[in-house]
């Protein structure tokens, strides 16, 4: 089953809910697959930040410290 729609005549005020079409549908699929590449995407940079964190603390060093060295 497909999400339904809900269109609204302004200047009646009457709604009609229906089914996606084929086109709505497709555009539907684009954007969830959209957003969750891009919700893996934030995941996947978070994880490299705390890596990254890790292997400055096993180093002994800390943020602060590479930004003293300028990097």
């Amino acid at each position: 089953m497909r999400p339904e729609v809900k269109i609204v005549n302004l200047e009646t005020g009457k709604e009609t809910v229906r089914e996606m079409n084929d086109e709505e549908f497709a555009n539907y699929q684009s954007d969830v697959a959209r957003y969750e590449a891009k919700i893996k995407a934030q995941a996947e940079a978070e994880a490299a930040k705390v890596a990254a964190k890790a292997k400055l603390a096993a180093l002994g060093l800390t943020a602060d410290d590479l930004k003293a060295l300028g990097l």
